[in-house]
């Protein structure tokens, strides 16, 4: 089983929008934060700088920047502390959604040109490899050159850019989710937290104990059984269990059945009592009991509230 695709697939990635944009001096703007979501800035042509709470990063052409957390962040073609907030901007350009947004009329060869993109999770997703997302992940030139078919996918990305063929904005939207996800698989981030989850994903007895549980969520596993299924002792699959995901076996068992249930309750033609079993609990009320604890409602009305 891919982990980590499964993980993404249950937390409901989805590149929901993409925009492209051509920036000339002086400009500026402020994105929002927003939850539960990833954005991304791909610089076609030009420079800009990026600042993410009170780091500043300057990307030049094929430099890409994911925003994993969904923070509030600026660009400007020179390194400023505030600008002006993207919906103003959007307003100032009369920007309708479709086309390219320009700002400025100077000489276009010396204009930023971006593509700007946002994905989302489900709105009540959560597991450790999402909390442990740094604020940002810069993907330099040398780090595409590194590995080679991330940077077969940002070109593919680029030349669809400059297409109105059929299905180009679809295909974006969707090389986009891809990309995300090879970011992560490319061990591109540096930072810790992130490489740590990472990390138990590859390691071959934890990564087996996290198939075991992802596949067959509704057995009714113990320390213990998944100890002895990775050939580890009780002690010692604890321990590294922990250190890795930053929770212990059965917390991650118990949140990751949760996470199944809210994907689950999305078809309305499975009842309660249905995902229940489906997900390893013995009776619908065990399951209500833990879905209302973690949510904060019951599945029922939390399939009625959409």
């Amino acid at each position: 089983m891919d982990i980590l695709g499964d993980v993404f697939n249950t937390l409901n990635l989805q590149g929901s929008l993409y925009f492209r944009t051509d920036f000339s001096p002086p400009w500026g703007v402020t994105v929002p934060p927003y939850q539960k979501a990833a954005r991304f800035h791909l610089v076609l042509q030009g420079r800009c700088f990026v600042r993410v709470g009170n780091r500043s990063i300057e990307l030049g052409a094929g430099d890409l920047i994911l925003i994993p957390q969904g923070a509030e962040h600026s660009l400007a073609h020179t390194d400023i502390e505030h600008a002006p907030p993207l919906e103003t901007v959007l307003q100032n350009a009369n920007y309708q959604g479709d086309g390219v947004l320009c700002i400025g009329e100077g000489d276009e060869s010396a204009s930023t040109q971006m593509l700007c993109g946002h994905l989302n999770f489900r709105q009540a997703g959560d597991h450790p490899l999402l909390r442990a997302l740094p604020d940002f992940i810069h993907i330099s030139q040398a780090l595409r050159a590194k590995n080679p078919l991330l940077d077969d996918m940002l070109r593919l990305i680029s030349q669809r850019v400059f297409t109105d063929a059929l299905g180009a904005e679809a295909s974006i939207t969707r090389l986009s989710e891809v990309v995300f996800l090879e970011i992560l698989r490319s061990e591109v981030s540096e930072d810790l937290a992130l490489q740590r989850v990472l990390d138990a994903f590859r390691d071959p007895k934890i990564a087996r104990a996290l198939q075991l549980m992802h596949s067959k969520a509704h057995e009714n596993w113990t320390v213990e059984s998944l100890a002895l299924r990775v050939a580890m002792s009780r002690s010692r699959f604890a321990k590294r269990f922990n250190e890795l995901m930053g929770v212990g076996p059965m917390s991650y068992l118990s949140d990751w059945r949760l996470q199944k249930s809210l994907s689950l309750l999305e078809n309305p033609g499975v009842s309660v009592q249905e995902i229940a079993l489906e997900i390893g609990y013995q009776s619908p009320a065990a399951f209500s009991r833990a879905f209302a604890g973690k949510f904060g409602t019951s599945p029922s009305e939390f399939r009625r509230a959409g």
